[in-house]
């Protein structure tokens, strides 16, 4: 019941296998896509996902199997050659060029041209008719992609799949980086796309916008595609054993019950925080344990207050503290050191954590030379033990230290982003939204961690877009709004209504009298 009997596909794969070096990326992939269909494809991260849609997209070329479009038989040399058969690819990681405008960006490719040289008015106004359609027309096309926020950006790379008029459009994870009301305008984009007759490939590890979207799920695992049915037909949970192979059950570790010491001053403590007209007279504290969360809108100050801290903002108003002695940051060579030892876990793994290119090995001992090394030299052994513990620590699958970090898969980067950070035994952690994009599987083992950490006795301040990490990780939410704390929720009164509430500036029971 619910198994799905395709008949005369779009586009099918058979018998797709990939390998690299002894690792196993895909193995006798099997997989049909139906014109005017929305199809998930779901997995944790490593599951063979990313494989399969860049041979799909012409990235990478498979070892075995066979490809076939209308029922023919095709192989893509290139991307070039995968988009002239009609296949588009929104990837997680944006191919945009930041120094160039939106329109240049959106007709790269193949940009329209008069008399020998680019022709800049049907340029913008194939821009503008890509944009519109990503529903995004407010995106001027002159701006210059690099003074767009990420979420912008991502809706550019749509618009920019969407100019090449594909027959098949891949997402991969593209609502990762968006805001709610973006993610609204996509979702109202791609149903209208599908009642059009295009088939769409959708890769999310938000289970919400699969049970909105989906018409067909496809669930992959260590490289093998182990499930096929139709969306509706199996409960999250049981979609969840599928992908990690094992019963799902406590997402969220239990937190022990906090004593605090009378008289003790907080870990961290701001008092009055403001910057510009974006942060205003923020206050909080966070003790020695304690998960203290984040909440509201994306674009309320979350960001800049985590910034803000690891003093990489100029002309602050007010004060922090650290354990009741006045602080002074002067940036974050300062900040990461003692008697401060923070630690920050940036937004973007790929662009402000990691150096993708350079090895595992270089990526971890980087935030901590000055432990490993003395008088300039690094001590081997002592490196290869803080690695060895990280590795241990948060269970990070490479192939080897040597390998470079961009070909880890996205959860196993996001814990080398962290573990090159735990290096440094910070006492005090912000974490900028650090499962976006990342596995359900992966997601678990993080929140073991928080917790872990807590229970050290290291402060954390945790933000996070999904409001389930928050009422499951966190001891405190503070809800900002307009760059202000308007609430702040513990215990038993973070719930999802109440996030929701007080991220709108309303009263909980009062969310029906907003204008």
């Amino acid at each position: 019941m619910g198994e799905i009997q395709a008949t005369s596909p779009l586009f099918r794969m058979e018998g797709v296998s990939k390998r690299y070096g002894g690792v196993r990326a895909l193995e006798s992939a099997h997989l049909d896509v139906e014109a005017g269909r929305i199809h998930a494809i779901l997995g944790e991260n490593g599951a063979g996902k990313s494989t399969l849609i860049k041979i799909m997209a012409g990235v990478v070329a498979p070892d075995e199997g066979r490809m076939l479009l209308d029922g023919q038989d095709v192989s893509f040399r290139s991307p070039a050659a995968a988009s002239a058969a009609g296949i588009a690819c929104v990837f997680q990681e944006l191919s945009l060029i930041p120094d160039l405008s939106v329109a240049d960006n959106i007709a790269i490719a193949n940009p329209p041209r008069r008399f020998g040289l680019i022709d800049r008015r049907a340029q913008r106004a194939i821009a503008e008719e890509a944009l519109a359609r990503a529903g995004a027309e407010d995106i001027h096309p002159r701006t210059a992609v690099k003074d767009l926020p990420l979420s912008r950006r991502q809706m550019v790379e749509i618009a920019k799949a969407l100019a090449s008029g594909p027959r098949i459009l891949i997402l991969d994870e593209a609502t990762s980086a968006l805001t709610a009301g973006d993610v609204a305008k996509v979702f109202a984009v791609l149903k209208g796309l599908r009642s059009e007759g295009l088939a769409l490939l959708y890769i999310s590890h938000r289970m919400h916008e699969i049970a909105e979207l989906a018409d067909t799920c496809t669930v992959f695992r260590n490289g093998r595609n182990v499930a096929n049915f139709s969306a509706g037909s199996r409960t999250n949970s049981e979609v969840v054993e599928m992908m990690i192979g094992r019963e799902y059950s406590n997402v969220f570790p239990p937190r022990q019950k906090r004593t605090i010491e009378e008289g003790k001053a907080p870990v961290l403590e701001c008092r009055n925080l403001g910057w510009s007209d974006r942060l205003r007279d923020i206050s909080f504290s966070v003790g020695e344990g304690e998960v203290v969360g984040l909440g509201g809108l994306e674009g309320q100050g979350q960001r800049l207050l985590l910034l803000a801290l690891f003093g990489v903002l100029r002309g602050m108003s007010g004060s922090v503290l650290i354990d009741g002695a006045p602080a002074a940051i002067s940036g974050p060579a300062a900040a990461r050191k003692p008697p401060h030892s923070m630690a920050l876990i940036p937004e973007d793994r790929k662009t402000e954590g990691l150096m993708l290119p350079m090895t595992v090995r270089e990526n971890l001992s980087f935030a901590a030379l000055d432990r490993v090394s003395r008088g300039g030299v690094i001590d081997r052994a002592k490196e290869e033990q803080l690695i060895d513990e990280m590795l241990r620590l948060l269970e990070i699958k490479t192939a080897g230290l040597d390998v470079p970090a961009g070909a880890l898969s996205g959860g196993n980067q996001q814990k080398v982003v962290i573990a090159k950070w735990l290096m440094r035994e910070p006492r005090i952690i912000l974490l900028n939204d650090p499962t976006r994009g990342i596995d359900v599987g992966t997601k678990q083992e993080l929140y073991r961690l928080l917790r872990q950490l807590a229970e050290a006795g290291a402060a954390i301040v945790f933000y996070s877009t999904d409001y389930d990490e928050l009422i499951g990780c966190c001891d405190r939410v503070l809800v900002l709004y307009d760059g202000r704390v308007v609430r702040e929720l513990e215990g038993d009164q973070i719930s999802e209504r109440a996030l929701i509430a007080s991220a709108l500036n309303v009263e909980a029971g009062q969310e029906g009298t907003a204008a």
